[in-house]
């Protein structure tokens, strides 16, 4: 049964679409934009913070401003006087910041002996108006709840045209490649700025009964929508990534017309598409792949190089929504601009760690008043090398400076998309498995490599104590188990099925330098 609360929110959001989509956002006017923004970016902090945080009493920052003794007028001397990541600094020294695990509710915040519960629904923007719902990617455990705006994603728009006519004069034939749910937001998106994708490829069957009837009725709603404004959306077309040539074959006749196909996936399904045209004999020089979600490595970008791809990394997470995008003079493999008219970034450095938050954290405060979800000094997990330097590219024109790379998540494990924490692990590695199986809490891990060729690799180690069994009902067990639910997770599950990610292997599990077994082992990344 569909809640009564998501139909009234796709309601108001049909309702409002098609004036969205009537009135695209031109490369011009998006530049302008931006130079406002970028001109009014201490003023725009403080008015959000002002109206979502000091005067929204449910907000958990509002505690932790409190518990710091930051009034609202001792900020905005902050800010003024040292501007708005000079202040972030200040906040962050004071204990005002979130860890993921606080910021999912899944650990309260306690800060010099005092807990503040934190809730994701009192981290929504009070003034955001709810026209489509979403959900962060994740675990079986709780995720955040994203409504958002039209007004945002207009603010998003600005950004993703002003990226697309960086690459060049001849506009680009845009494809996504990715499941139902959070791909209609940047589809809308882009239909914006003028540049409606043309496809719309999913890994998962759309019509799969498994699938939760939201996703079905949403993604039509919005197609009918859309053709009322005489601006149509693409239809989900299911395209298996373990069967990737249909999408190589419509970029190769993309390229045969003097098009520019431009896909938007996750980087290993990108891999797969390329191999798969590589074999068959299909030339993709001259195509682009903006690539998201997972780690843009220098194994997989040379498989994807030698099918004639280029790739763009993109930074993107649910919660903040587009983060970064592709530096055209790149130093590293995986190097973008941050979009520092949406967002704030500081990092914990080595004399600032905490428990949860190595050095190189990434830790976002949002900018925009209508950001669906307010960030202040948050983090999702993730780390970088963050540096200011002037790279010559067209985005450094637009004011974009600081640069990220060797962009790692440091308690997510992501391949083919799917996203979880080590701690949601813990009860399917020492619980389940073990009471199915046998053995002990300590006898089952999971293991996340690359190999040669930039492929993902998921390795499920039992250790030979356990005894005789059948690796497949193994392997099953492990994707029915981390699928739990109607939503997200069911998707995912059924893509790393589809895709065939997860090997089981019979080997005594790894173990640290200090003896340890730890429940997700990762091949160390090093950040230089």
């Amino acid at each position: 049964m569909i809640p009564v609360r998501d139909i009234v929110v796709t309601a108001r959001f049909l309702s409002r679409l098609p004036a969205f989509l009537r009135k695209p956002v031109s490369t011009t006017e998006a530049r302008a934009i931006i130079r406002r923004r970028l001109a009014r970016r201490e003023a725009d902090f403080l008015a959000l913070l002002r109206r979502a945080v000091y005067a929204h009493p449910a907000s958990p920052y509002r505690a932790l401003l409190r518990l710091a003794g930051c009034e609202y007028g001792d900020l905005e001397r902050l800010v003024v006087q040292d501007g708005v990541e000079s202040a972030l600094r200040m906040l962050y020294r004071d204990g005002v910041y979130l860890t993921v695990e606080e910021f999912k509710g899944r650990r309260s915040v306690i800060r010099n002996g005092v807990t503040i519960p934190v809730d994701p629904w009192q981290l929504q923007n009070p003034d955001s108006a709810a026209h489509l719902s979403a959900q962060s990617s994740g675990s079986r455990g709780p995720r955040t709840p994203v409504s958002l705006d039209l007004v945002w994603v207009a603010d998003e728009a600005v950004n993703r045209g002003v990226t697309l006519a960086a690459r060049g004069d001849r506009p680009p034939r845009l494809a996504y490649w990715d499941v139902p749910g959070g791909t209609l937001y940047p589809l809308l998106a882009y239909a914006k700025c003028g540049a409606p994708p043309l496809r719309w490829f999913s890994p998962v069957d759309p019509a799969a009964p498994d699938l939760h009837p939201r996703y079905r009725w949403s993604a039509r709603a919005i197609r009918w929508a859309s053709r009322i404004a005489g601006a149509p959306l693409p239809r989900a077309e299911h395209v298996p990534v373990s069967d990737p040539l249909p999408i190589a074959r419509w970029m190769a006749s993309v390229l045969e017309t003097g098009g520019i196909p431009f896909l938007l996936t996750y980087s290993s399904p990108a891999v797969r598409l390329c191999q798969a045209a590589l074999a068959a004999g299909l030339n993709l020089r001259g195509a682009e792949l903006r690539l998201y979600g997972e780690p843009i490595t220098p194994a997989r970008l040379a498989v994807i190089r030698r099918a004639g791809a280029e790739a763009l990394p993109l930074y993107v997470a649910t919660e903040a929504g587009r983060i970064g995008d592709a530096c055209l003079a790149p130093g590293a493999s995986d190097e973008v601009h941050l979009f520092h008219d949406l967002h704030a970034l500081i990092q914990p450095g080595a004399d600032g760690s905490r428990p949860g938050l190595p050095p190189h954290a990434l830790l976002l405060s949002s900018i925009r008043s209508r950001v669906p979800l307010v960030l202040l000094n948050v983090s999702m997990g993730d780390q970088a090398v963050v540096e200011e330097r002037s790279c010559g590219c067209p985005l450094e024109d637009v004011g974009w400076t600081t640069h990220l790379h060797t962009i790692r998540s440091y308690e997510k494990l992501t391949a083919g998309g799917m996203t979880f924490l080590d701690t949601d692990l813990i009860t399917v590695l020492e619980e389940m498995l073990p009471i199915r199986f046998g053995g002990a809490p300590t006898d089952y891990q999971l293991v996340e490599e690359e190999t040669a060729d930039g492929q993902p690799r998921v390795r499920l180690l039992v250790d030979p104590r356990v005894g005789p069994l059948d690796s497949r009902a193994v392997a099953e067990a492990f994707l029915t188990a981390i699928s739990q639910g109607s939503g997200v997770e069911r998707v995912m599950g059924l893509a790393w099925r589809d895709a065939d990610l997860l090997r089981v292997e019979r080997r005594t599990p790894l173990t640290t330098s200090s003896g340890k077994i730890l429940h997700l082992h990762q091949v160390p990344r090093e950040i230089s």
